[in-house]
C-alpha cells in the first residue's frame, strides 16, 4: 500500500483529492487503477485508509474507507541534532532517521566538521534534504513528514537541544554502558528527546564540556562508529525503547 501526503483542504467528508506531482507518479509511474488501496496522511495529523476512485490527468480521487487509520508516529518526539558529515552521508542520515521515526532533523556546524557551508549552499542543501525526508516518509509510511531545519551553529543547536526533557549525547570517549541503560530506561512516555551527534572528527573538547552536565553523555559501545552509523544506532535504540513502552500495560 502506497503512502501520500495532502493538505487539509484536499480532504472532504467522503473523498480525498490528490493534485500536483503525485498525480503523474500515481498515473504514469505506479500505474494505479480504481479499486487499489492507498494510505493518506494530512498536514493536520489525520490518517486515512483509502481506495482509488478515479485517475484523471490533473487529479486523483480517493474514496475514504477508514477516516481513523492507525498513526505510525512515535509517542515521543525525537529531535536529531546531526553534525554536518562529509560527502553524501547527510542524505543517508536523513533517510534512516525518518525511517526510524525522528520528529525533526537539525544539521549542526561544529568545530571539527569537514564540510563548511556558506548560506547559499546551506539553503540549497536543506531544500534537497527536505525532499529526501519527504521521500523517506512516503516509503516508510510515516503519518507526517519530518522537518529538516536550517543549519545551526553549535551554540544555537545546544540551546535548542536543552529545551527537550531527555537530552542525550553519544560520545566516542565515554566508557561503560550503565549510563546508556539508565538514560534509556528513564525516558517517560511522551517526553521530548534530543540527540546530539558529533562529526567525523569528534566533538571538540570545549563542545563536549559545554554539553556535559546539561545533557546525558553516554556510550554506544566499545567500537568507534562513523557519525552516520552513530545516528542510526542511537535512533534505533530510542525507537525500540519508545515502541516497547507503548506496548507496556
Amino acid at each position: 500500500m502506497y503512502q501520500f501526503f495532502v493538505k487539509d483542504s484536499q480532504v472532504g467528508k467522503d473523498f480525498i483529492t490528490i493534485t500536483g506531482a503525485d498525480v503523474n507518479h500515481i498515473k504514469n509511474v505506479l500505474r494505479m487503477k480504481p479499486g487499489e488501496s492507498v494510505r493518506v496522511s494530512s498536514e493536520g495529523g489525520h490518517d486515512y485508509a483509502c481506495s482509488v476512485l478515479e485517475v484523471a490527468d490533473t487529479f486523483v480521487q480517493l474514496d475514504i474507507v477508514d477516516a481513523n487509520a492507525e498513526s505510525t508516529e512515535l509517542a515521543n518526539p525525537v529531535f536529531l541534532f546531526q553534525a554536518l558529515p562529509k560527502g553524501d552521508r547527510m542524505e543517508y542520515v536523513i533517510q534512516k532517521a525518518v525511517e526510524l521515526g525522528v520528529h525533526e532533523i537539525i544539521p549542526v556546524a561544529m568545530k571539527y566538521c569537514v564540510v563548511k557551508l556558506d548560506e547559499k549552499r546551506a539553503q540549497a542543501k536543506v531544500k534537497r534534504w527536505q525532499a529526501i525526508a519527504q521521500s523517506a516518509a512516503k516509503q516508510s509510511k510515516r503519518s507526517r513528514i519530518p522537518v529538516v531545519r536550517p543549519v545551526m551553529d553549535f551554540a544555537a543547536a545546544a540551546a535548542c537541544a536543552m529545551e527537550c526533557g531527555c537530552r542525550l549525547v553519544p560520545y566516542e570517549n565515554e566508557c561503560g554502558m550503565q549510563a546508556t541503560k539508565e538514560a534509556l530506561c528513564s525516558i517517560q512516555r511522551g517526553e521530548s528527546i534530543s540527540v546530539m551527534i558529533g562529526p567525523e572528527g569528534g566533538f571538540a573538547p570545549e563542545e563536549i564540556e559545554a554539553l556535559r552536565g546539561k545533557m546525558q553523555v553516554i556510550s554506544l559501545g566499545r567500537r568507534i562508529l562513523r557519525t552516520d552509523t552513530a545516528a542510526a544506532a542511537m535512533l534505533s535504540a530510542l525507537m525500540l525503547r519508545i515502541e516497547m513502552m507503548e506496548g507496556e500495560t
